[in-house]
């Protein structure tokens, strides 16, 4: 797998921004055919979270959309660096800001190493 494709990858959070949702229980897994990069995520505050984007490059860009614990929906619009750590895992920086509140901030996920997690969303 080349640093450009994050199919089939899981991410856990490996720092998380104040303005943001996520936290160290959320995990994203990725598919990606050509360009078009979809997105699932859970845990933590959100219940179920979808992204949908582009990888332009090292560029990730996407829209995301999530229900979170509060029953509220919230979205909005990220740009990411796709890059890979120095042991050799993938790791998105993404800036992201909110459309649906107030906010904005940066936000790192990490990929984990296979058969690490087996609580993957949209595996319930």
């Amino acid at each position: 797998m080349t640093a450009r494709n994050l199919d089939g990858v899981t991410m856990s959070v490996r720092s998380a921004d104040d303005r943001g949702v996520v936290d160290a229980d959320t995990r994203l897994v990725f598919r990606q055919r050509g360009a078009r990069v979809l997105g699932r995520y859970r845990g933590g505050r959100i219940l179920r979270g979808v992204l949908a984007g582009a990888l332009e490059g090292p560029v990730l860009t996407f829209r995301y959309l999530q229900v979170e614990a509060s029953r509220e929906i919230h979205g909005g619009r990220s740009i990411c660096e796709v890059a890979r750590t120095e042991d050799g895992r993938l790791r998105v920086v993404e800036h992201f800001r909110w459309t649906t509140r107030d906010g904005s901030g940066t936000n790192v996920f990490d990929e984990m190493p296979e058969g690490s997690d087996d609580d993957r969303p949209g595996r319930s």
